[in-house]
């Protein structure tokens, strides 16, 4: 891909946001199970941030209408930044009778993430050439993914040398670096529009989707994928080792790095056969999708570590081969102007199932075992499969709405 310096500003900012954001949770997680000894509390904090994000895919619509697309990128990561600044002071005297005040600074942090990341995937086509969309897509993920792949393993070993507060004020520098990096973004062409009524804005985006054809079809696929995927968060995937692979708990971590290590192989495959991907986009998410479902099935009834392993990597690739090819088909489904409230309307669904499903899943875990619960996983992600099947012909890229 041909060296585009708003792209490249964009992915270096985002970056070192979010390398911050992971050293930002391990610190923050870090301090309250060493104040409170409490998994269960420390475990809040994910549950604290998808209920904030959830509240902000909500509500960023009716920043959209008022501020330009690159103050408001830049404007969250600041406003993390002067959040994040706070949450230093509090660490500096955590006791118990303020720790409570930790999960608030959490909540809004989450609450300008939620606005931030749908703006993220809003910026990629007003930056790039419409046939560069899958490739810079993939260049993403696979920048993204390797951040989280690495850094949490980096930021467990920063936390053996610095205290919580020490890694808080390295996250403080490197959110300012990436706020000041925003900044030089340069404006789109999206201009705030004229003040309509707030409810009428909020469901611009549902109203997107429910009028175009496709989004309709992948709002669909986001539910039911949403609903797949937390089967993958730690508590069940620990039961998942424990009860079934019968290994101990490092594998839990070789499974989960199989997993990213497969969406950064998804990516790359994504990056060096764009032009490929881009002539068969429904193909492509079709056979992710039901690679996925049958892996899934296969990962339900097996009990050998290592062939867990190689499933998890599979399921990796399949994910992000079908999620990119899936991300081009949205961002030229619509005009560019419409994408901002398109993806926060996805972002709501993602955010507000995953809370809940995880919820059910792993009360159902409890009560039929974690094996079924993997199985549900594999058939909800076959009724996935079959509504791409029965729609490909509409997952494709539109090239008039640009």
């Amino acid at each position: 891909m041909k060296w585009n310096k708003n792209f490249t500003t964009l992915m270096f900012g985002q970056s070192i946001a979010n390398i911050g954001d992971v050293l930002y949770m391990i610190s923050v997680i870090s301090a309250i199970f060493e104040l409170t000894g409490s998994a269960s509390a420390a475990s809040f904090v994910p549950f604290i941030v998808t209920s904030s994000m959830f509240i902000s895919s909500l509500l960023t619509p009716l920043l959209i209408s008022k501020v330009h697309l690159k103050w408001l990128m830049a404007g969250t990561q600041i406003g993390k930044t002067i959040f994040l600044g706070i949450l230093a002071l509090i660490l500096i005297d955590l006791t118990f009778s303020n720790y409570y005040f930790l999960f608030l600074i959490i909540g809004l942090i989450g609450f300008l993430d939620g606005c931030a990341n749908p703006i993220r995937q809003t910026l990629i086509p007003h930056y790039v050439k419409t046939e560069q969309l899958l490739q810079a897509n993939g260049i993403a993920e696979t920048v993204m993914q390797t951040i989280q792949a690495v850094m949490w393993f980096l930021g467990s070993l920063l936390l053996i040398i610095l205290s919580s507060f020490q890694l808080i004020l390295l996250v403080g520098g490197l959110f300012t670096i990436s706020s000041l990096l925003l900044c030089f973004l340069e404006n789109t062409k999206h201009q705030p529009t004229e003040s309509r009524g707030s409810l009428e804005k909020i469901k611009e985006g549902w109203r997107t989707l429910s009028d175009t054809p496709v989004l309709k079809r992948i709002a669909m696929l986001d539910l039911f994928e949403t609903i797949a995927g937390t089967v993958w968060i730690a508590a069940i995937l620990y039961g998942f080792v424990n009860d079934v692979l019968k290994v101990d708990e490092k594998w839990w971590g070789f499974i989960n790095g199989a997993f990213f290590l497969g969406l950064i192989v998804g990516s790359i495959y994504c990056i060096k056969f764009s032009p490929f991907i881009e002539k068969k986009l429904g193909t492509f998410i079709f056979v992710g999708s039901f690679a996925s479902f049958i892996v899934t099935i296969i990962f339900s009834i097996n009990s050998i570590p290592i062939i867990a392993i190689i499933l998890s990597l599979c399921i990796g690739i399949f994910t992000q081969v079908k999620n990119i090819s899936q991300q081009t088909v949205i961002q030229t489904s619509v005009s560019k102007e419409q994408l901002s409230t398109v993806y926060t309307s996805l972002n709501a669904i993602g955010t507000g199932i995953f809370g809940i499903s995880s919820l059910i899943m792993g009360m159902l875990a409890d009560l039929l075992g974690v094996q079924m619960v993997f199985l549900i996983s594999g058939l909800l992600l076959a009724i996935v499969s079959t509504i791409v099947y029965k729609n490909k012909s509409l997952f494709v890229r539109n090239t008039m709405k640009q």
